[in-house]
């Protein structure tokens, strides 16, 4: 029996979804395990794309009528569609969100011994267009699709299902549902949402507004950097957290014994965030509001120096043709810094945009250290944190760089 047939033989399969045929050899990529069908894909003679509802459900086959998934379609939006199952007998429905959501939350619980993580990581947990952090008892969801937003009702149940949350926060505010023609808002379907969310890291305690918290409130992605940059701090160190947001490095670094520590950031309500949470852990720091090029210009012409600075900024390159102006303002950022570090001293240089590679970055530090009379040596090479797992046959969800520098006088 084909698979078709298997499809249309076993009952309960949504055998009578519209079918999204590719055009000849575009299934390689599927078929190597990618999730993603692009526009360009799609045979549009066979498969009438533009007259598909957003977010409904098709089954995706190739040119010779091979089954290839159950996915998800936009047909506005560049890419296309998101296949959610690859198996004929496993349609997208509740029961296979909650097979998802068990089979996340099992790594997490594996990897954390406290319930502070990314619980899905969209394609790289088989959910793509689907992010879920967990802040105790607290979930804040973001929803990036169309067609998961399609499911949002279910989701919700398969949440409560697996997990029984005290309140699921979407926090869908990010700019990219704008491009799947879906609306910026926060909403909260179970449960109470709270003000503030609290975050166990590495045995520091940090506290973030929800509301005008980024993205789904804590960075976790940095968290085994965090951890790296622990260790390497040495005893006494003066301490530069450029792009701050609520401390966390800053705060890291002067629990493990650094004499002080400067936050930047644009935000004045994140340095405020900051210095709360360092009160907390009973630590002090300084603050410094501004644009992170202009106030460390300031601080090259003070005269000041720091043993370690970290720069985590956000994501310089979000497009393509981002890429030549990005890749100036990552050099420029680098080269500032490593003028402000003392003879012998600590560079954590991290991109978040995907579009910059791991040997760009190293290319663009280097190239910062030249024209600063810097000597720069790589300790360490640091990655998102394991509650972002990398889908091999995915290289967009590999986007996380973080390189430990020590940089020297020539």
């Amino acid at each position: 029996m084909s698979v078709e047939s298997e499809i249309q033989a076993t009952p309960g399969l949504a055998a009578d979804w519209p079918i999204l045929r590719l055009k000849r050899g575009e299934d390689r990529r599927l078929r190597a395990g990618h999730l993603w069908v692009f526009s360009n894909e799609v045979d549009t003679d066979a498969t009438p794309l533009t007259a598909l509802p957003i977010g409904s459900m098709v089954r995706v086959l190739s040119d010779r009528d091979q089954f290839l998934g159950f996915a998800y379609v936009n047909p506005h939006a560049l890419i296309c569609a998101r296949i959610l199952s690859r198996s004929p007998v496993h349609a997208p429905d509740r029961s296979l969100l909650v097979h998802r959501l068990k089979l996340a939350l099992a790594l997490r619980e594996r990897l954390y011994s406290a319930p502070f993580y990314r619980w899905v990581f969209g394609e790289s947990d088989g959910l793509p267009g689907l992010v879920l952090d967990r802040y105790g008892d607290i979930i804040v969801g973001q929803i990036a699709t169309a067609g998961m937003e399609a499911l949002r009702g279910e989701i919700e149940a398969a949440v409560v299902s697996v997990l029984s949350p005290r309140a699921l926060v979407w926090k869908n505010d990010g700019g990219s549902r704008e491009l799947e023609q879906l609306p910026r808002q926060v909403i909260t379907p179970i449960g109470r949402a709270p003000d503030e969310l609290q975050v166990l890291e590495s045995g520091l305690n940090f506290t973030v507004p929800l509301v005008s918290a980024q993205k789904t409130g804590w960075f976790y992605d940095q968290r085994s950097n965090r951890e790296q940059w622990r260790a390497m701090i040495q005893p006494g160190a003066r301490v530069l957290d450029v792009c701050s947001y609520a401390g966390a490095w800053a705060i890291s670094a002067l629990s493990r014994g650094a004499s002080s520590a400067l936050c930047v950031d644009a935000s004045e309500a994140a340095l405020a965030v900051a210095a709360r949470n360092a009160a907390t852990n009973g630590v002090t720091l300084s603050t410094r509001r501004g644009d992170a090029f202009e106030v460390l210009d300031e601080l090259m012409r003070a005269g000041e120096r720091f043993d370690a600075i970290v720069l985590d900024p956000p994501a310089f390159i979000k497009r393509k043709k981002d890429i030549p102006r990005g890749q100036a303002a990552y050099r420029k950022l680098n080269q500032i810094a490593m003028r402000l570090l003392e003879r012998d001293a600590l560079l954590v240089s991290c991109s978040c945009s995907y579009h910059l590679g791991a040997d760009e970055l190293i290319n663009l530090i280097q190239s910062a250290a030249r024209h600063s009379g810097r000597f720069v040596q790589i300790l360490y090479s640091g990655g998102q944190s394991a509650d972002h797992p990398i889908h091999p046959a995915i290289p967009e969800t590999r986007y996380l760089k973080a390189f430990f520098c020590r940089a020297t006088r020539e």
